[in-house]
């Protein structure tokens, strides 16, 4: 028998069965659409992050409290502890240091913003002037802070655009009052001089953060955190670098420095470039493309379970078949050929189904809203590729032990079979 004899074979006992085969099927469609739309998620999930590092800016270096405390001090995860000030960042832009364009500091706290009778949580950043041009911000309408407003602690805010839309519906937001209140019920009328425009892309699009002057939160707000020389902390200094610059040797310049300042044997802040976030994010996403394709790749095993039981079935039922060919001279080889070509027939079948079911429910998920945060999704050709591949693999290993028994029946008992 040759191949394209048992393939033939093979789709006409599919076709005769029709729907015990689509059942069978049914295990394989599931598996490999599953394979493709989890990994589909994940790869957008992380595409999502990575797009919003890169529009941070470009050729940043972020400075973050929170790494391992000197002198004995505790450990603590980055974020975790204070210890990076205004100080720090004024120290950075004064000491000319190789490769660095722009240092600008930010402070970021939580206050309620009210304006007539709308409200909303923020996060409200206390910045300088720079931070426009070194986060790569764009004004929507009106004017970003100024030096001038640094300068005098201005109560004067820019909006990021969810803000604005939220406070000011009929999108009138330049030159109009909005009270925020701070940890404390500490509170201050600012008037908003500028709309930024919308980014979009989740939490560090800045789509939801209120910019203000950082001498006005540090002169006004007694709760920020200071130091015993009554410095301000900050959140992040924002280091950006001149294209050609060597960032490692950036990174480096810039740990010794402040080392040195906080009179620490172990860094008790963190330094970390756009490109450390990426690779973190990579890692992230090969972890994650491997747990959600192992979930997915479950059922394609019981897929194949379901393949191996249905071929088990099959070669029950036609024993006398067998018995058949096997006297008039079919060889136990043929007998294998024939069932494991059915087996790949009906994962293969099952595989082309889940793969244009997988792709096409990723591409519909792509911007639908869910929970309210839209879905991103991003078809990748290797999972595509893996998960046809693997039904293949399993319908093999599937078909072959249903074959084998099959060949090894007698041919007078399976002559004699009812």
């Amino acid at each position: 028998m040759t191949p394209l004899d048992a393939f033939i074979v093979a789709l006409r006992i599919v076709w005769t069965n029709r729907l015990r085969s689509s059942l069978t099927m049914l295990g394989m469609i599931i598996g490999v659409g599953s394979v493709i739309v989890l990994v589909a998620i994940g790869q957008g999930a992380v595409k999502g992050v990575e797009g919003q590092i890169r529009g941070l800016g470009t050729n940043l270096v972020f400075v973050v409290p929170g790494a391992a405390g000197g002198r004995g001090g505790p450990t603590g995860s980055i974020g975790s502890a204070q210890s990076v000030t205004l100080a720090d960042a004024e120290a950075l832009a004064a000491a000319n240091l190789p490769g660095v364009s722009a240092v600008v500091p930010q402070l970021t706290t939580g206050a309620q913003l009210i304006a007539g009778s709308n409200n909303v949580r923020s996060q409200i950043v206390g910045t300088t002037a720079a931070f426009i041009d070194v986060r790569s911000g764009t004004v929507a309408s009106g004017t970003f802070l100024s030096d001038q407003d640094g300068a005098r602690g201005a109560l004067k805010a820019v909006l990021g655009a969810e803000v604005a839309r939220t406070l000011f519906p009929d999108g009138s937001a330049v030159g109009q009052p909005v009270r925020v209140t701070f940890a404390g019920n500490v509170s201050f009328t600012f008037t908003v001089v500028g709309v930024m425009a919308a980014k979009g892309g989740g939490a560090l699009s800045g789509d939801s953060d209120v910019y203000v002057p950082l001498t006005s939160l540090q002169s006004r707000v007694g709760s920020l955190g200071r130091n015993a020389r009554g410095q301000v902390y900050v959140s992040t200094i924002n280091v950006q670098t001149a294209t050609e610059a060597d960032q490692s040797a950036g990174k480096t310049s810039i740990t010794d420095l402040l080392t040195a300042r906080h009179a620490v044997a172990t860094p008790d802040f963190n330094v970390q470039t756009q490109e450390d976030l990426l690779g973190t994010i990579s890692t992230v996403s090969a972890v994650l493309s491997l747990l959600l394709g192992s979930i997915a790749g479950i059922s394609l095993i019981v897929g194949g379970i379901g393949v191996m039981n249905i071929m088990l079935v099959s070669v029950t039922e036609r024993t006398r078949e067998i018995g058949i060919r096997l006297a008039i001279g079919a060889s136990p080889g043929d007998i294998i050929q024939q069932f494991v070509t059915e087996a790949l027939a009906l994962t293969i079948s099952g595989g082309l189904i889940g793969v244009l079911l997988g792709t096409s429910l990723a591409w519909w998920l792509n911007g639908v809203p869910i929970g309210g945060v839209s879905m991103s999704t991003s078809v990748q050709p290797w999972s595509i590729v893996l998960a046809f591949v693997v039904s293949a693999v399993i319908g093999v290993l599937s078909g072959l032990y249903p074959a084998w028994r099959a060949s090894r029946l007698d041919p007078i008992t399976a002559l004699h079979a009812e």
